[in-house]
């Protein structure tokens, strides 16, 4: 479901609190989100998201951005040129329609003062960021030419023309309703889950004003398993989660964006670890059957042996039969016509040489493909799960490896020593949670001390978790070994095994790759991972 108008009613009426405020760094955080830090008098620095994505469109204030695009987009170069520093004067809501304008007064080159509109569209797939100076477009995020949508060309210099909608009532000037008839169609502003929201309450003797004044004035978003809005959706008999709007819009998505944002970020990382697994996964057969048919290797040396014993009592034919010296039955040896027969059996004792050579190396090659193809799945895993932070540290592990060359960037960046971790302070102790290989080994080899308690998930790829603590109670182990069972394949089954022992215990396996250790003893316990408690614990706990 989208952002109706009356719901963007509400949001306008938020970000108005804040204004008069100043425009400071403009940022794109994925191909259609951009962030704009605002400086505001009261407030402090706000982070305002503009989402057009088709299914995501949305508004909203952001206490924490998981990640920043290196590179600006053009529409978010044109508005950092023209409107760094600009006053934002109101947020204004066209016709109360799923359109939010903001007013913005700055000064140019020559200290002129000019006034832009940035209307930002939140119409489903039809979602856009239009930049607007006297009613014609400065730029826009998504340009549409004439051969694409007749009725609205969308480009630099064109006339800005907003959506058209059919005539309709304003929904605070409403004197007589049909209720035979949906409110999408009556009054400006509605959807229709919030019509059918609607006339649910007033079939229960609820007034209009007394519900558009809940939808106007309401702090909380709601938000059920399909649907989501800032009052309580009574007609739906759901049980919801609930949150203040800000954060209710921030969360919404939040796991499905995050997805499209590596992908946008660090698709190459994700084609490359399906591109590798995939090829030694082709490997591995082969390897294999070139094995078992140099395990025969034997009958060779037998080849050379026989020629040899009866090299002067045999014509030189194609092939030759000889009686075997253990079983006395009869071998067939073929007989290269080009060498005489003594040259004949030195290539059958070089033969036989080298293909026991190879015995060894298929042998060490299988071990490294099957290697390599648990590790790629294990990266996998992990990028399934992994924050933009945490897919950005994968990449850095596989550029080390040579398996990803390094992109090229011009920009300093500040060197960050520590890894991404998971660190929370929890009932007297800390909790360290690794999400990537290259966090596991820093959580595992590096913050560790010898009387520390280690978790990892049993049978599965996941985190490395570490439990420092004076005296481990119950409560402690038990969290622990859910945060390992969450951050696994096993997140979403129950009774999942968990191993833990001291990391004394632990051991890194020579010459594996990061991350991979073994455990000399260890106990194990079986936990049902609970999601909803573990991000109320990491909500609560973490320290950033």
């Amino acid at each position: 479901m989208a952002i109706d108008g009356l719901f963007l009613y509400n949001i306008q009426e938020k970000l108005n609190a804040y204004t008069p405020c100043k425009i400071g760094k403009i940022q794109n955080i994925s191909d259609e989100e951009i962030l704009i830090h605002l400086h505001t008098r009261n407030e402090g620095n706000q982070k305002l998201v503009i989402n057009v994505h088709s299914n995501t469109n949305r508004v909203y204030i952001a206490n924490f951005i998981p990640g920043i695009q290196p590179e600006p987009s053009n529409f978010v170069m044109v508005l950092r040129k023209l409107c760094s520093q600009a006053i934002v004067e109101s947020f204004e809501q066209v016709g109360y329609d799923r359109i939010l304008c903001l007013h913005l007064s700055c000064r140019n080159e020559f200290q002129d003062l000019v006034k832009y509109d940035l209307n930002i569209e939140l119409m489903g797939k039809y979602a856009n960021m239009i930049l607007v100076k006297n009613g014609v477009i400065v730029d826009a995020l998504k340009r549409i030419p004439v051969f694409e949508n007749a009725k609205r060309f969308i480009h630099p210099g064109a006339k800005y023309v907003a959506p058209t909608q059919p005539e309709k009532k304003n929904p605070f000037e409403i004197k007589n309703i049909d209720l035979d008839q949906s409110l999408v169609k009556q009054i400006y502003g509605f959807s229709p889950l919030l019509s059918n929201e609607f006339m649910y309450r007033m079939n229960n003797s609820e007034k209009y004003v007394d519900i558009l004044n809940e939808v106007v004035n309401s702090n909380t978003l709601y938000i059920y398993k399909k649907d989501f809005h800032c009052i309580e959706l009574k007609h739906l008999n759901e049980q919801p989660k609930t949150y203040t709007i800000m954060e209710g819009l921030n969360h919404l998505y939040e796991e499905d964006e995050q997805k499209k944002r590596i992908k946008e970020q660090y698709g190459d990382i994700i084609r490359t670890v399906e591109k590798e697994k995939l090829k030694q996964t082709k490997k591995l057969p082969k390897l294999e059957q070139a094995l078992e048919d140099g395990k025969d290797y034997h009958k060779y040396q037998e080849y050379g042996d026989l020629i040899f014993a009866y090299m002067y009592q045999i014509q030189k034919e194609k092939t030759i039969v000889l009686p075997s010296f253990e079983t006395n039955k009869d071998i067939t040896i073929p007989i290269d016509m080009r060498y005489d027969l003594k040259t004949n059996a030195n290539k059958y004792y070089q033969k036989y040489h080298k293909m026991k050579r190879s015995l060894l190396i298929l042998e060490e090659q299988i071990k490294q493909c099957k290697q390599d193809i648990e590790y790629y799945t294990q990266l996998e895993e992990q990028l399934q799960h992994c924050s933009v932070f945490d897919a950005g540290e994968i990449r850095e592990e596989l550029v080390k490896q040579r398996v990803l060359m390094p992109k090229k960037d011009n920009k300093r960046k500040k060197k960050n020593n520590k890894p991404n971790v998971l660190h929370l302070e929890f009932d007297d102790c800390e909790i360290y949670v690794g999400k990537n290989n290259i966090q596991n080994n820093y959580v595992t080899h590096q913050v560790s001390r010898k009387n520390d308690l280690w978790f990892h998930v049993k049978d599965y790829h996941g985190s490395h978790v570490l439990l420092k603590s004076e005296d481990f109670t119950e409560p402690q182990i038990r969290l622990c070994a859910m945060l390992a069972a969450y951050y696994s394949k096993g997140k979403d089954s129950s009774s999942v095994p968990v191993d833990y022992c001291l990391i004394s215990q632990i051991k890194k396996v020579p010459g594996s790759k990061i991350g991979f250790v073994t455990m000399k003893s260890n106990k194990t316990i079986y936990i049902d991972p609970d999601e909803k408690y573990l991000l109320e614990i990491i909500k609560n706990h973490q320290i950033k």
